[in-house]
């Protein structure tokens, strides 16, 4: 009986559930009590321990049960999770990590542990002895320990009295309050200090006896059976930016036990393997002459990559495999007779922008200014085009045509691609040449009533001037920005936040008009090749060089703003020549500088977004329609509509490749481009797997538009930037592209979902076709589920990889890995959900699959946002959840409901 009840699926799904639950809730301790305590109270536990054994245990229950051996790539695949399981204990219960800290010129093989201990320093007979207990507190909860150490013939005594985790922004330590008992003697001492870091704290007693002990609460000093010595740390910069593109120990190896000695240059991602010690790249000083490396003891390091490979080749094998549920899925799929649309719209039209701007100039000298506007708008289109293809060196260093930056200027102050008929270098170059004039227009975009009410504005203007902020009487917003940094950023509100960026495009506009906003002069003979803007420039340059700056500079501007386009022209030339000639390390290539204007021009990604959204509703529309109206189905017609839809996922390739060739990496690297990357993925699905059936294209464009209009709201920031080090991994490249390109199939599976959900609440009896077309889109999303949960158990497993490569730890639970496997073990449920009879029906799983993806968005939005950790976009500080989150909420669980009285639906016989 305990048997049949252990190794059951109901079991399985206890055990998964738990792990999940457990896992969910952990990251939210470690937010706001911290990694300590969430390690305490869950992932470091005995109970969540357990309970990942006996999920092993259960697994291989039924792997024997159901003789699984018999199928190679199922047996292959869920064994691997024991391999792992196997490595995994061996590395958590036998292997260590440590921290090494060597300044140049120094040899040592000190290093300190990661986990933190309770130093206990007894003194006898003028000698010193440290006994060290290992303990990790948890801020939740008891922490009570009683430690016992032999001292002149009598116990002496360490007890936990209290504990206290103290925050400072986003530093935390922890505070430890400790009885010492000696004899009939009781004294308490705080002592500070955390995991991975030594404080050097230490609090002495000295009782009546005159006997004395030291207390310490920190890593614990560890020794290696060998030496490194620094010879030199190096650190480069990206050109003109203090931020750093990579850094790297040239270290030498001194093993006098085994006779070796030997160089080696340690760098992220190259990796000094010693007698079964690793050593990584981790950090430096600030003065850059010390190193900090990450050190790894891990003897489980094969057993945990040979669960890899298993689990990699038994998800290939599945997808191959004749008698796989994937394969038996797409049999039935094809088997299926398709809906078609029965029509389609022109989306070269969808191309086009529409432009809506309000009044913008001031009341004074009205007639000049829109003379000057007028004229300027139509003449200064061709000098504004030479203008940007000027070279400017952004401040992470990266070499950009002024066509980019001004583009980024334009939408930062109006949200607008063009503003009373310009395009932003004309904007941003009459600004340069004519502020007196452009001081007085109304460009600056503001928000809220209150905003406007304080300064003093009418309620319906969306516009301000910048002589209307910064008048006579001083800065406007002076006061008020001062009291707003005083408000914890948790607790601003929508006017606050508008007055921040109404100061930021403030500033911007002020830099622009005393041309710091543009570093188009190289420093000569500059090693960290810096470019300066034209004021810096003439302040920095001594000579017949700041004379030729200073005069090209001034006749530009000059010949600009008395319309003489051909002389400014000219000065235009020269400024290119003096940046070809001393910039030439950095200076892009033609091809390049010619790749990244044609990109700013197409402007594909905004396009695509409104072509997606509202082919996205029209073609979920007409797939309803047509499943209650099935005479208007047309096979050409369908042909014609998928026709368009490769065309406009060649577009997005095509643009996605533009972004890569400009970046110089792979366009996946922040929050902007792997939305764009998911929606990629969602059309990939759609388009390449699903493309027979209208209801998945359907839902595989409206999912792409989400994803694309979530890209392109005001809080994201789709400007081009540099990598910081840590990401320029080819692991990394693998690592994202595949689990973020799970999120696409995982995506079109919620879609489906709730389509599903959508199509039980209109069943009739009369309507069969209803019941088929709810069963083929099960059909379809399960497949897709397959495929989406594959790629992200490979992706995150060789996140594992890649984090092991590079700091030396495949697992940390970070909030952001732990979420992901929250997301592996749900999406696991649900698929495993069919194999227990009384749950194994289409509407279950329309509500799995659609409740599933929560998971998802908590992966990649929750934990950016709200969570703390390496992860992350914020600092633990949440934000306010927008409204149509509710709303979207609301609607899901309504439409479930609707659906549950029409539930019951036969199962799929594949």
């Amino acid at each position: 009986m305990v048997q049949k009840i252990f190794f059951s699926y109901w079991m399985t799904i206890v055990l998964l559930s738990l792990l999940a639950i457990g896992a969910g809730v952990a990251t939210f301790i470690e937010n706001d009590f911290g990694s300590s305590t969430a390690r305490v109270l869950v992932y470091n536990h005995f109970w969540y321990e357990l309970i990942l054994t006996l999920t092993v245990f259960n697994l291989m229950g039924i792997m024997t049960k159901v003789k699984m051996i018999k199928s190679k790539a199922k047996f292959i695949f869920h064994s691997s999770f024991v391999v792992m399981l196997i490595g995994a204990a061996m590395t958590r219960y036998y292997g260590y990590e440590g921290v090494m800290h060597i300044r140049e010129g120094e040899t040592t093989n000190q290093m300190i542990s990661l986990e933190p201990y309770i130093h206990v320093t007894t003194y006898k007979d003028g000698k010193a002895e440290t006994t060290y207990f290992e303990k990790d507190f948890s801020a939740l909860g008891g922490n009570d320990f009683s430690y016992h150490i032999p001292l002149n013939g009598v116990d002496l005594e360490i007890n936990f009295v209290h504990y206290q985790l103290a925050k400072n922004a986003e530093s935390k330590m922890g505070l430890v309050t400790l009885e010492a008992k000696y004899k009939e003697e009781s004294q308490q001492v705080r002592v500070v200090g955390q995991r991975g870091m030594r404080t050097g704290v230490v609090k002495d007693i000295v009782f009546k006896d005159g006997t004395k002990i030291s207390l310490e609460y920190g890593s614990k000093p560890l020794e290696l059976p060998f030496a490194i010595k620094l010879n030199n740390f190096e650190l480069e910069r990206y050109p003109g930016s203090m931020a750093p593109s990579s850094y790297s120990s040239k270290v030498e190896v001194v093993d006098k036990a085994n006779n070796e000695q030997y160089p080696f240059h340690i760098y992220m991602n190259n990796i000094l393997y010693h007698n079964g010690f690793k050593f990584f790249q981790s950090s430096y000083d600030p003065d850059e002459l010390g190193t900090v490396l990450s050190v790894n003891h891990d003897i489980g390091h094969w057993p945990t990559y040979f669960g890899y490979f298993l689990l990699l080749l038994g998800l290939v094998m599945n997808l191959f495999d004749k008698e796989s549920r994937f394969i038996k899925l797409t049999r039935y799929i094809a088997k299926v007779n398709q809906t078609v649309v029965i029509s389609a719209i022109a989306l070269v039209a969808l191309f086009g922008t529409t432009n809506m701007q309000a009044t913008v100039m001031q009341p004074n000298n009205l007639s000049n200014t829109v003379n000057y506007l007028e004229k300027y708008k139509d003449e200064s289109k061709v000098i504004a085009e030479e203008f940007s293809h000027l070279i400017v060196q952004a401040d992470m260093g990266r070499m950009k045509p002024i066509d980019t930056l001004s583009k980024e200027i334009l939408n930062k102050l109006t949200k607008q691609s063009e503003f009373l008929g310009m395009n932003g270098n004309q904007v941003v170059l009459g600004m340069l040449t004519n502020p007196d004039i452009w001081k007085d227009i109304k460009i600056i975009k503001i928000d809220t009533p209150k905003l406007k009410e304080y300064l003093g504005l009418p309620s319906d203007r969306k516009y301000v001037a910048f002589s209307e902020i910064l008048g006579e009487d001083g800065y406007k917003l002076a006061k008020l920005l001062e009291e707003v940094s005083k408000i914890d950023p948790n607790q601003r509100g929508t006017f606050e936040k508008d007055a921040i960026k109404v100061d930021e495009r403030v500033n911007i506009i002020y830099m622009i008009f005393i041309s710091d906003m543009f570093k188009i002069y190289p420093k000569i003979q500059d090693p960290q090749n810096q470019w300066m803007s034209p004021g810096t420039a003439i302040k920095t340059l001594v000579g017949q060089d700041k004379e030729v700056v200073w005069d090209i500079t001034r006749t530009f501007i000059s010949n600009v703003s008395d319309g003489d386009y051909i002389n400014a022209s000219k000065s235009l030339k020269l400024i290119a020549m003096y940046q070809q000639k001393f910039g030439s390390n950095i200076y892009p290539s033609q091809t390049k500088i010619d790749a990244e204007l044609m990109f700013n021009k197409l402007d594909i990604f905004p396009r695509l977004t409104l072509a997606y959204l509202i082919l996205g509703v029209l073609m979920f529309v007409i797939a309803f329609v047509t499943v209650f109206k099935q005479n208007l189905s047309s096979t050409k017609l369908n042909n014609i509509l998928f026709g368009l839809l490769a065309l406009l996922f060649l577009i997005q390739t095509i643009g996605m490749g533009f972004r890569w060739y400009i970046s110089g990496h792979a366009p996946w690297s922040d929050t902007y481009e792997s939305l764009v990357y998911i929606a990629w993925s969602i059309m990939f699905a759609g388009v390449v797997f699903f493309r027979k059936s209208l209801m998945a294209l359907s839902a595989t464009v409206v999912m792409t538009a989400v994803f694309m209009f979530t890209a392109h709201l005001s809080g994201i920031d789709p400007q081009i930037t540099n990598l910081v080090p840590v990401l320029k991994s080819y692991w990394l490249t693998i690592h994202v592209s595949i689990i973020t390109g799970s999120y696409g199939f995982l995506a079109l599976g919620g879609m489906l979902g709730f389509m599903a959900l959508i199509l039980f609440i209109f069943r009739n009896e009369h309507k069969p076709h209803i019941d088929k077309t709810i069963k083929h889109i099960t059909a379809i999303n399960e497949a897709s589920l397959i495929i989406g949960l594959s790629a992200l158990i490979v992706g995150n497993f060789l996140g594992g990889v890649w984090a092991n490569e590079s700091w030396g730890r495949y697992w940390g639970w970070d909030p952001k890995e732990t979420w992901a496997y929250v997301a592996i073990i749900v999406y696991a449920i649900v698929l495993h959900l069919r194999l227990i009879p009384k749950l194994n029906r289409p509407y279950i799983f329309a509500v799995a699959s659609t409740l599933a993806f929560s998971t998802i968005l908590m992966t990649y939005f929750g934990v950016n946002f709200y969570l703390s950790g390496m992860h992350s976009y914020a600092t633990g500080d949440p934000v306010p959840i927008p409204t149509w989150v509710y709303v979207l909420t609301g609607m899901v669980f309504t439409v479930i409901a609707l659906a549950y009285r029409k539930k019951e639906l036969s199962i799929i016989k594949l």
